[in-house]
């Protein structure tokens, strides 16, 4: 059982995930971290799947393209470490965040979660002013609609333990974007310790995110988070 598993959801990053790669499996090996890699290919249509074809890497493949949240969630229950960590297939947020991390596992938190909205976090490229915007204005509503005091719901970067993946993931219902806030809440339902810490973040310009389209269906979800609630689910 290593003691990271490394989960890279990939849809079309025959581009961007050799050298991902590459940055992950030095981190791996400079700081002497039992890991695994996990890339998890979502229905991709250019070569996403010779890409992740590197040594030390498992490929789970979806059948089509189902969203960032179902690849996720594959990859949780495909990975095998003591800890599990996604992250973009960019790296928007170094890997070499993954450290302390770690140690706030040790020392007790269930899940820990990116941020770039308190003290200590360094947005080193960052979003234009609309995406920048529409993410302050979409974080206020997931406070308003569903009691999450957390800062920053939807950097790319969140660890769990393996306890906590296998209780969360088996309840997230939302494939898209909006399985963060999901899987955040139902962590807070079931009373696991979340904790944020300050990353570094670089916007990448080759961004997948559709802004108006999935930031429509983002708000949508968050009203069905509060309604699968409701139902008991």
């Amino acid at each position: 059982m290593p003691q990271v598993s490394i989960i890279i959801p990939a849809y079309n990053e025959e581009n961007r995930l050799p050298a991902t790669i590459k940055r992950v499996r030095k981190f791996i090996s400079s700081g002497r971290i039992s890991a695994e890699i996990i890339v998890v290919d979502d229905g991709s249509s250019d070569n996403t799947v010779k890409a992740a074809a590197a040594p030390g890497v498992r490929l789970v493949k979806n059948r089509a393209n189902r969203g960032k949240g179902f690849s996720v969630a594959a990859g949780m229950r495909a990975a095998r470490g003591k800890i599990l960590l996604f992250t973009d297939a960019d790296l928007s947020t170094p890997i070499k965040f993954l450290k302390p991390f770690i140690k706030s596992h040790k020392d007790g938190a269930d899940i820990v979660v990116a941020s770039r909205d308190i003290k200590g976090a360094k947005v080193k490229v960052p979003q234009n002013f609309l995406r920048e915007t529409g993410g302050k204005i979409f974080n206020l509503f997931v406070r308003l609609i569903t009691g999450l005091p957390i800062h920053d719901t939807q950097c790319g970067f969140k660890s769990f333990t393996r306890e906590a993946a296998k209780s969360v993931f088996s309840r997230v219902t939302i494939d898209g974007f909006g399985f963060d806030v999901e899987a955040l809440y139902i962590a807070k339902k079931h009373g696991l310790k979340i904790e944020e810490k300050p990353v570094e973040w670089f916007n990448s310009p080759a961004t997948k995110v559709n802004f108006l389209r999935d930031s429509t269906r983002m708000f949508a979800e968050l009203f069905k988070i509060r309604l699968n609630d409701l139902k008991g689910m």
